[in-house]
């Protein structure tokens, strides 16, 4: 995966989910938003801050993690 310099992950800011530029937007919500049938030109009319490009690095994340495979640890 490329680097994904737009998402941005500290504890001290939303509890350490994967936010966009460090601010309390995440890559949650605005996943949410999409699915819930918002565009890209409504999300950034309600959330001015924001740039197109951070909706796709969004999605982009969001695609990458749900591929990620979790390997639980076997203790022996």
């Amino acid at each position: 995966m490329q680097q994904l310099g737009r998402i941005t992950f500290d504890p001290n800011i939303m509890g350490g989910k994967p936010c966009i530029r460090g601010l309390r937007v995440t890559v949650g919500t605005i996943i949410g938003l999409i699915a819930s049938g918002h565009s890209t030109t409504e999300i950034l009319q309600a959330y001015p801050y924001l740039q197109e490009e951070d909706i796709r690095e969004a999605l982009e994340y969001a695609a990458w993690r749900v591929e990620e495979i979790e390997v639980p640890l076997v203790y022996v």
